[in-house]
């Protein structure tokens, strides 16, 4: 009789960036901002992020992170496929399939997953009960986001913190004490601040046919202040429960990785968590805040794999709207990670077998054009 694994284990690490870069006096200019470089840098922590250029998608992004983590994984082909996005390329239907379908990947099923900002986290506690379950035997947990498709250039609040990109993992069964290891997971949700994050205009609350409530409705929105309050709390809790489901002390802990939202965000969480600035870690300098691909991103970093060993113990946290919240406990993958830009226009023409070749191990060059 087949025996469920005890676990879900990454055996693939892939990540897509757009290579348009754009520095803080760049934003700052295009959207006519009352601000400069320095009040960006103090406030966040980003000097630099990536814009998706016309015609590039959630998708496309998607297509080359999924390709890059199946390059890394090697022989594992995935039964399933999960997205997770709140940019999506179009309301309906979900992306996800159409992703699965450019990879070459079949009829293997595939739905997005939309938590705004935890949305990686909880597409990567579904993978892993599916995979424990026996359910699937290798699933493909893709987060990517185009924030810059819905942000307010004018705005000062989010566009100088919003940037595009994805990142994805490969999940396969696996043993708790071996490296990539999910070791134990806490989610959560809170709707009564489901305003405190969102695009108003849009939906069925307030279709397009009906006149907009305000004249930005159509952008993102987010009360700076009162998120910041409500991320620092929720991240602290929900990383202590998931430290304590896994018995591991804090101080233990080799790598923190955090949503990269704001530099001052993680830093406090990692101060009342007991985590050394050492053993934190985040590219948000150089990325800024690219929602559900932020820590698939800094999990495909190759300046963290650098500093961590595979198997040391690391805890990974993360908000966003709805709100919502998660946190996961992780024995560091031994993967490599691969990276790949995006696909050059809309191919949605289905392949035998999936079209890696374009993939190759990422570089520390990669994110310093």
């Amino acid at each position: 009789m087949h025996q469920a694994p005890s676990t879900a284990v990454i055996t693939g690490i892939g990540a897509c960036l757009p290579p348009h870069v754009v520095d803080n006096d760049t934003v700052v200019a295009r959207g006519a901002l009352r601000t400069d470089d320095t009040w960006i840098r103090d406030r966040t922590g980003i000097t630099r992020r990536r814009h998706a250029d016309p015609g590039t998608s959630t998708g496309d992004l998607a297509v080359g992170a999924g390709r890059a983590a199946l390059a890394s994984a090697g022989d594992h082909r995935p039964e399933m496929l999960l997205l997770a996005t709140s940019t999506p390329d179009h309301p309906c239907p979900a992306t996800a399939p159409a992703v699965a379908h450019r990879m070459g990947l079949g009829t293997i099923p595939a739905f997005d997953i939309s938590a705004v900002c935890s949305g990686f986290l909880y597409a990567l506690a579904t993978a892993t009960a599916l995979v424990r379950s026996a359910t699937c035997s290798a699933v493909l947990v893709i987060a990517a986001d185009t924030y810059t498709s819905i942000v307010n250039p004018a705005d000062r609040e989010t566009a100088p913190i919003f940037g595009d990109g994805a990142g994805a993992v490969l999940l396969a069964p696996g043993t708790r004490d071996e490296p990539g290891a999910v070791t134990a997971v806490d989610l959560g949700a809170d709707g009564s601040g489901s305003d405190l994050i969102t695009v108003p205009y849009g939906g069925s609350r307030h279709p397009h046919h009906m006149p907009l409530p305000q004249p930005d409705a159509h952008y993102f929105h987010m009360q700076g202040r009162t998120v910041y309050a409500h991320a620092v709390r929720r991240m602290t809790q929900s990383a202590g429960s998931v430290l304590r489901q896994a018995d591991w002390a804090a101080e233990t802990v080799r790598a923190f990785v955090g949503h990269q939202a704001n530099q001052r965000i993680l830093d406090s969480v990692g101060d009342r968590l007991g985590i050394a600035p050492a053993h934190r870690f985040g590219n948000i300098g150089e990325l800024g805040n690219t929602a559900a691909a932020s820590i698939p991103l800094v999990l495909a970093d190759p300046a963290v794999h650098q500093a961590v060993a595979p198997g040391e113990r690391s805890l990974l946290t993360a908000f966003g709207g709805g709100l919502t919240w998660a946190s996961v406990a992780l024995k560091w993958p031994a993967a490599v990670p691969w990276s790949e830009e995006p696909p050059a226009g809309l191919d949605t023409t289905p392949l035998c077998t999936p079209d890696l070749s374009r993939s190759h191990p990422w570089t520390a060059s990669t994110t310093t054009s």
